[in-house]
């Protein structure tokens, strides 16, 4: 048996007709696809937020980055300009300074040299000294080449000669120089004033100076130096 559902309600048996209120389902829709909206732009402000802070950041970086590249430059600018300025002042005054303080320390050191080459000179000369004082003194054959090398000077113009020798001198080599020298018309003459060790010896008016002094003062003069025989005395040139 088919049932119909479809059936006509006479306007008695409707009690109440109230109208259908659709107004608290679309409030609801509309505060939800609020929410949903405000969600979306929350994440859009959000991401904003983070790229700005991202772009924000790299923007310091860069700009840290270049103002520190300037500020290397301009202080390596400054400091080679100072050290340009610094060589053109005070480092020249100072490069002359320590120029001129070498060259004094080395003329200093020049002198000091010196004065040492001739101290050792000095000393040398005085050992020389005492040694052929006490050779002249227990040695008077020591004498006997210097009259021979006088003697052969002036024999090639004349064959006389006069011999000044100290007394001490002559007692031990009068007969050896005449034995020597028979060719020569020898004239020995004991003389005080002629040091031991020394003679004057004279022909045709040329004098031949044997004594001691001068022969040494000729020594120590090819030195570089001037020390008489006797200390404290000039001895004449």
């Amino acid at each position: 048996m088919t049932r119909n559902h479809a059936r006509f309600i006479p306007g008695e048996e409707v009690a109440t007709v109230a109208e259908w209120d659709f107004g608290a389902v679309d409030k609801a829709s509309i505060r939800f696809a609020a929410k949903l909206k405000a969600q979306a732009e929350a994440e859009e402000q959000s991401k904003a937020a983070v790229l700005h802070e991202a772009g924000y950041a790299q923007g310091n970086a860069e700009g840290f980055a270049a103002g520190f590249a300037q500020g290397h430059a301009q202080a390596t600018l400054e400091g080679q300009r100072q050290i340009n300025e610094y060589i053109a002042t005070q480092g020249k005054e100072a490069a002359t300074a320590f120029a001129n303080l070498f060259e004094s320390a080395g003329a200093q050191l020049a002198e000091a040299e010196q004065a040492m080459a001739k101290g050792v000179l000095e000393l040398a000369c005085e050992l020389a000294r005492q040694v052929l004082r006490h050779e002249l003194s227990t040695n008077p054959n020591a004498l006997q080449p210097v009259v021979r090398e006088a003697l052969g000077v002036l024999a090639v113009d004349s064959k006389a000669a006069l011999v000044r020798m100290n007394p001490l001198d002559m007692e031990v080599l009068s007969e050896v120089l005449r034995q020597e020298f028979s060719s020569f018309a020898l004239t020995l003459l004991p003389d005080t004033a002629v040091a031991r060790g020394g003679c004057l010896v004279e022909s045709a008016g040329t004098v031949v100076d044997g004594t001691v002094e001068k022969r040494w003062m000729r020594a120590v003069a090819s030195l570089g130096l001037e020390s008489p025989w006797e200390p404290g005395n000039d001895a004449e040139s």
